[in-house]
């Protein structure tokens, strides 16, 4: 009885050890990188856009960037009205 138990505990680890093998490398190449386009070409349809910005216009971007970090984000600017 307990020789037919250690060889189903040999058989169990066996098993389990040869399973560990089957694992797939799971390396980054090309094929599985997304490349994100530039983000002034948007995301489409938005109630969130910004009017005076039309999408693809880097020029355009640029300058609603420079915009929002003026009057948005420069506490100077917004706390002296």
């Amino acid at each position: 009885m307990s020789q037919r138990f250690i060889f189903s505990i040999a058989a169990a680890a066996l098993t389990l050890g040869l399973a560990a093998c089957g694992d797939q490398p799971q390396e980054m190449n090309s094929a599985g990188v997304k490349q994100d386009g530039a983000p002034y070409t948007g995301v489409g349809k938005s109630q969130y856009v910004q009017s005076g910005w039309s999408t693809g216009d880097k020029n355009s971007w640029e300058q609603q960037l420079k915009a929002r970090a003026q009057y948005g984000q420069n506490d100077y600017t917004r706390m002296s009205k």
